[in-house]
């Protein structure tokens, strides 16, 4: 498979990426936007929509029941060089599954996710998945 996404400058207080019909608005200004995503903002997000989709590809598989999932993440990042060092994340799912299924669940959301895959060569990727 192949993704594109196209990025462009606005002005200078950001830029717009867009892929297929759909646009992000991107924080690229140096001091910072409270109206859109910094880089590691959007890497998060990158992330917790691969998790979510997991969830979502796992469920028929494994005749998963969950009602809701929440992702929360959090970066560290070291200033010499610049690059993060750590991403905490939590799972959060509305289920009534057992503990073991919930375990399994977490492994294959882990082992099947291409942002995952991708940043746990590059980064400690360190969380749970826990019931609501």
């Amino acid at each position: 498979m192949e993704y594109k996404v196209v990025a462009h400058r606005v002005d200078a207080q950001g830029s717009l990426a867009q892929a297929k019909a759909a646009e992000v608005v991107l924080g690229t200004d140096l001091a910072g936007r409270e109206d859109a995503f910094n880089p590691v903002e959007l890497l998060l997000a990158a992330l917790a929509a691969c998790m979510i989709k997991g969830v979502e590809r796992v469920k028929p598989l494994l005749a998963f029941a969950v009602e809701g999932v929440e992702v929360r993440l959090e970066a560290i990042r070291q200033d010499a060089p610049p690059k993060l060092v750590r991403i905490n994340y939590q799972i959060v799912v509305d289920s009534e599954e057992s503990e073991a299924r919930l375990d399994l669940l977490h492994r294959n959301v882990l082992k099947y996710g291409t942002i995952s895959n991708t940043l746990i060569g590059a980064v400690a990727l360190v969380g749970t998945l826990r019931r609501a």
